[in-house]
């Protein structure tokens, strides 16, 4: 031994007797001189593979020469000396020897302010010297952690990528090296690193990362939350690389970090939300130090949890299918933290950028997840955000929030719930978006087992059903809402639905009722359908027939308050309109609620609305209204008592409407056939007097209705009318033919010649003669009309009237022939007098 070191200590003596001249060449002010010199010095040491005994000699002699190299003017005479001094630190044996040299000269060089360096690749090479010092020396760095820091402090933050890269490495093997003094001034690299953490190139932000995972696990921790927000914002990072960087250092701060206890309420929401990246390798990799973590920790806390391990590792009943269920550490450590997470959540899932309100929205499901039952306590704050979460415009954060809802009605008892949020559903707290809770209601019921939400079918289905809930707001949003609730009720109770059936079918009506789209009254009509179908029933007339008794006392409750403004009215017209025949078989409770919303002193616009609708049943009488034939015994007095009141003349425009839409009516009851000849009979008197004023209504549409309902009575019973009765028709008729309305004149015309038509042995033409030459002379005015079909019509008339006093006819025909313009009609009419039978200018024909 002892000859083979004096062997060695001669070798060394040899080499640096051979190498005098080349550092008495270092001092000279020659580059090129110098450049050579340090490249022979390198070539006659380092590279000639000399022991380690002779190099750490010669490395000795050598260094001080070298490191005064570092400062020379010459870019390649500073790398020549990195170079050797690096290969030097890596061979020799002892490298801590030259630490006392080695680390001020580097911290002159790379910890001042200024950059003292101007080459990159320079400060690079500097670096990863520094990088090796540290892996080769280890613990012997411990008196130069001040100078180790300050260089890092620098070099972290330098313009170089690389040399940030380097830096960081050299961050991490400084920090497991040294970790009984790293944490003395770990907290002075947070500063730097944090800098440098959103850097443009992803290999950056990685190992910055890298290193800031380092530094806060052999820190004090009291820099976390420091670092929590900036690697909170990486987890969206455009690079998987990087978040996958994220997801490594938390997993490891959560199984490796001494204060780790303390910080499990912030690093849990970070691991978690790995689960949901868009990566497989990085969900795969955070569930699995996520199952590590909760794995530990059991371990660690088996006392405390021992009755737990007991009995909770059976999944609780109605478990979602296809999802795998955590361990029980990891429910656990979300148990003991939900209380602080679920705060943080209310505050990230409103934030102003949409990615954190995504992954937000993503963490919530899985926390819900892992708390199962015991989310109850914290029911009301996670409501709160649902209901903020679900007016998000991102389709993304809504989705994910009902799907934590969901999770809600799985694990919460639905009278836990129900208690809250009927409440919600009721009043709104918000006015500006009163569908959320709706909305978050249809998705906790949709996560509720059926055996456990069957008892509460009532309740929901009232809360539902009330006035304030279904008919309050019109938003198109609310209405889907309101649709969504009902079908989730349908869904998850099929036939038990059949016990709530009238009030979802209330529910169902007011959507239709109330809605200016279309797609939703056909959606609404869509559920009744379902509804019929989970109770068995063959077609909606069939569950009208069920609830239509309680459906019209529904109606009749309110009936004394409605307006132009109650949904009521609408309610109404779609339950007459859908039940079909079936309304027929409940005229006797139906004719009450007519009378009392059709009175005159009740809502002009209300009365156009129903009597319109009442028009259109009564034109089909027969498989609406009357299709058991009750109605027609209710016909006199619903005309009696509910027409006629409206046809009294009143002031206004809004008074002319409202009689031109019980005109309507009343010529929809005359055509229908609800109403029978006997009874038009016997309502004559009261009937046509009306009818007779409204021939001078200011509406022509008036008009026109009169016109045609006095040509339907006419038809129906004018054969039975007492001549009396009959002429105070035609002189209001007759009026008409001036009228400014086409339409109208032509009606006034067919009525006159049903009018004729209904002239029996009964009217006396001798004793009511001035009568007809009246009606003939009016009507010979018209024969002469510039309109040639009003002519024809003319004509036509006054051939039927020949029938009735030919003779009389006759002459006031020749008498006026001269008088008109072309004696063309006048013409016809005399020939077809003059081919009348003989006996019917005699006797007139019965």
């Amino acid at each position: 031994m002892a000859a083979m070191a004096a062997g060695d200590e001669h070798a060394a003596s040899e080499v640096l007797r051979g190498l005098n001249r080349h550092l008495n060449c270092l001092n000279e002010d020659n580059k090129a001189t110098r450049k050579r010199a340090l490249e022979l010095i390198k070539r006659e040491t380092v590279d000639k593979k000399l022991s380690s005994t002779v190099l750490q000699e010669v490395f000795s002699a050598l260094l001080k020469p070298l490191l005064k190299c570092l400062s020379d003017p010459m870019e390649r005479c500073r790398e020549t000396a990195i170079a050797t001094i690096t290969e030097f630190i890596r061979c020799v044996p002892k490298p801590e020897q030259s630490l006392p040299y080695l680390m001020p000269c580097l911290a002159q060089r790379l910890g001042e302010k200024e950059i003292q360096e101007p080459a990159e690749e320079l400060r690079l090479s500097a670096v990863e010297m520094l990088t090796l010092t540290v892996e080769v020396c280890g613990a012997q760095l411990a008196p130069y952690l001040t100078e180790m820091i300050t260089m890092l402090q620098r070099t972290i933050v330098d313009p170089f990528p690389d040399v940030k890269r380097e830096s960081c490495k050299c961050t991490v093997n400084f920090a497991k090296c040294l970790p009984e003094h790293f944490h003395l001034q770990a907290e002075s690299l947070v500063k730097p690193l944090m800098q440098t953490i959103a850097h443009q190139h992803s290999r950056v932000r990685v190992s910055v990362i890298e290193a800031t995972g380092a530094v806060i696990q052999h820190g004090t921790g009291k820099n976390m939350d420091d670092v929590l927000s900036h690697l909170a914002q990486r987890l969206f990072d455009d690079s998987p690389q990087v978040r996958k960087a994220v997801t490594v250092v938390v997993g490891d701060w959560l199984l490796h970090m001494r204060d780790r206890y303390s910080y499990f309420h912030k690093l849990i929401p970070l691991l978690l939300s790995s689960i949901n990246d868009e990566i497989p390798e990085i969900r795969v990799l955070a569930a699995d130090l996520w199952r590590q973590v909760g794995s530990q920790w059991e371990k660690e806390n088996e006392d405390d949890i021992k009755d737990k391990m007991d009995f909770l590792l059976t999944p609780p009943p109605f478990y979602p299918s296809g999802v795998e269920r955590p361990g029980l550490g990891c429910r656990e450590l979300v148990v003991r933290n939900l209380g602080r997470l679920v705060p943080a959540i209310t505050n990230d899932v409103t934030d102003w950028l949409v990615p954190t309100r995504v992954r937000t929205s993503q963490l919530l499901s899985v926390l819900l997840l892992h708390a199962e039952d015991h989310s109850t306590q914290h029911l009301q704050p996670l409501l709160a955000t649902l209901y903020r979460a679900c007016t998000d415009s991102e389709r993304d954060v809504v989705s994910n929030c009902l799907a934590a809802a969901k999770l809600l009605g799985t694990f919460i008892p639905p009278a836990v719930f129900l208690k809250l949020m009927l409440d919600h559903v009721t009043a709104p707290c918000s006015s500006a978006y009163p569908w959320a809770p709706l909305m978050v209601l249809a998705a906790v019921l949709g996560g509720c087992s059926k055996p456990l939400l069957k008892p509460h079918l009532q309740q929901i289905a009232n809360t539902l059903a009330q006035p304030d809930v279904c008919q309050e707001y019109q938003q198109v949003m609310y209405l889907e809402q309101l649709l969504a609730c009902v079908d989730v009720l349908l869904r998850q109770c099929e036939s038990d639905s059949g016990l709530v059936s009238l009030q979802l079918l209330q529910v169902l009506i007011t959507v239709q009722s109330i809605s200016t789209e279309p797609q939703f009254s056909e959606q609404a009509l869509e559920s009744i359908r379902c509804l019929c179908k989970v109770q068995g029933l063959d077609s909606v007339m069939e569950l009208y027939r069920q609830h239509m008794g309680q459906l019209l006392d529904w109606l009749s409750a309110s009936v004394n308050t409605w307006s132009s403004y109650s949904p009521q009215r609408l309610q109404l017209h779609i339950i007459v309109v859908q039940s079909g025949p079936v309304i027929g078989e409940f005229v006797d409770q139906l004719m009450p609620l007519l009378h009392g919303c059709l009175q005159p002193d009740r809502d002009p616009q209300m009365r156009m609305t129903i009597f319109t609708m009442l028009a259109k049943l009564l034109l089909d009488a027969g498989n609406t209204l009357d299709s058991q034939g009750h109605f027609r015994n209710e016909s006199a007095r619903f005309l009696c008592d509910v027409l006629l009141p409206n046809l009294v003349w009143h002031a206004g425009r809004t008074a002319a409407a409202v009689r031109t839409s019980a005109l309507s009516c009343v010529l929809a009851l005359l055509h229908g056939g609800a109403i029978t000849p006997g009874q038009l009979l016997c309502m004559e008197d009261k009937l046509s007097p009306q009818l007779l004023s409204a021939l001078d209504e200011d509406s022509q549409m008036g008009r026109l209705l009169a016109c045609r309902s006095l040509s339907t009575i006419l038809q129906l019973v004018g054969s039975s009318l007492h001549p009396e009765a009959l002429n105070k028709v035609y002189p209001e008729l007759l009026k008409r033919l001036d009228d400014s309305s086409e339409e109208v004149r032509s009606a006034a015309l067919q009525a006159l010649g049903l009018w004729l038509s209904s002239l029996t042995k009964d009217y006396n033409p001798e004793l009511c003669a001035p009568h007809l030459q009246f009606l003939f002379q009016q009507l010979l005015l018209h024969l002469d009309d510039p309109d040639s079909s009003v002519q024809d019509q003319v004509l036509e008339i006054l051939k039927k009237g020949s029938s009735v006093h030919p003779s009389l006819l006759k002459r006031e025909v020749e008498a006026v022939r001269a008088k008109q313009r072309s004696p063309l009609y006048c013409d016809q009419l005399l020939q077809h007098i003059s081919l009348l039978p003989t006996e019917t200018t005699a006797d007139r024909p019965q």
